[in-house]
């Protein structure tokens, strides 16, 4: 038998393999449907061209253009979230919403990532962020049921999608699993614990570094961990907390240590908003030469906005966990060459 990694996707051979993960994809995916069916919410589709794909320094887009029928050009780009145009919508008038997107990201390859992949994203107005913590849990419920498990699980590891969730703010999981407190002098406490630094370290570059080397791997064991107010600096697009303006209404959802989910109170001021796609696009242009321009279109949306939360769950990562896969591509029917 040929390496499956070396074989095309697209080989003969390679399909009994790969036919129970899609079947069982498939099935999840109506289960989800059928789940916002009943909570009333409505499925829309977004436009995938937009004039800024999104302003996080970290994320990359595809860049194209658009032509006019005399051959005059404007950049566009492929989003790297339906986040916007959701936004706009309920802006619009719209009260409760999801889509299944297709969505894309550069620089973007592994296990856990793929250059084009579904986002599963909803949007709830007048609803405390809260709320959007319940409808993870039953999401992850809802793709068990379909999917026939009663465990969800990443290369060895395992947690139970029935069991309430884990609530863990991020101060306390750097106390927990790197002995730091998240509100002192972070890049000084990460060096003297031995944690890697570069002289050129920002404070967001070493919280990232003990996010993803202390905490993350720790996360969603046995059951699934909700960790919950990020610093403001680490929640562009969501609102601060009331009473804590140190950390917003941010959570992300975790479970066999994979994030499977990024949820906000949603930011409804643009001036607010403006400024800090500002800073990230500054931090863009410092580590990688470049910036996306800011659409001025969403912010006036944002103005009308209700008070909403917002989630976006990564639906190829929940289908790997409710499936057992190992790889994205296994759950993918055509992966990107």
């Amino acid at each position: 038998m040929p390496d499956p990694v070396e074989t095309p996707w697209w080989a003969p051979e390679r399909r009994p393999d790969r036919l129970p993960f899609l079947k069982r994809r498939g099935r999840i995916t109506r289960a989800v449907r059928r789940w916002f069916d009943g909570q009333d919410i409505t499925e829309v589709e977004t436009a995938a061209l937009q004039v800024s794909p999104g302003n996080e320094a970290h994320l990359h887009a595809f860049a194209t253009q658009a032509l006019t029928t005399a051959g005059e050009t404007t950049p566009m780009y492929l989003h790297t979230s339906p986040e916007f145009a959701c936004k706009t919508l309920l802006a619009s008038g719209e009260t409760a919403i999801f889509t299944l997107a297709k969505v894309w990201r550069n620089r973007e390859r592994g296990p856990l990532h793929h250059p084009e992949f579904t986002m599963l994203e909803w949007y709830r107005t007048h609803a405390p962020y809260e709320t959007l913590m319940a409808d993870c849990a039953a999401l992850l419920g809802v793709a068990a049921e379909a999917a026939a498990v009663r465990t969800l699980s990443y290369r060895g590891i395992e947690a139970d999608p029935f069991a309430e969730p884990e609530r863990l703010t991020v101060a306390e999981a750097f106390d927990r699993y790197a002995d730091l407190d998240l509100f002192g002098d972070l890049p000084a406490q990460a060096r003297a614990k031995g944690i890697r630094t570069a002289v050129d370290d920002t404070w967001a570059d070493v919280f990232s570094r003990v996010i993803v080397e202390k905490v993350e791997p720790n996360l969603g064991h046995g059951r699934v961990t909700i960790l919950c107010e990020y610093p403001t600096s680490e929640a562009a697009l969501a609102r601060p907390k009331p009473g804590d303006p140190r950390v917003a209404e941010r959570f992300e959802l975790y479970a066999c240590g994979v994030e499977l989910a990024n949820c906000f109170g949603e930011l409804t001021d643009p001036i607010e908003q403006r400024r800090r796609f500002e800073i990230e696009m500054a931090e863009k242009q410092r580590l990688y030469g470049e910036r996306y321009p800011i659409d001025d279109d969403f912010l006036a949306a944002l103005a009308q906005m209700p008070p909403a939360s917002g989630g976006a769950l990564g639906f190829d990562r929940l289908v790997m966990l409710a499936t057992g896969a190992s790889r994205i591509e296994q759950v993918l029917w055509t992966p990107v060459a």
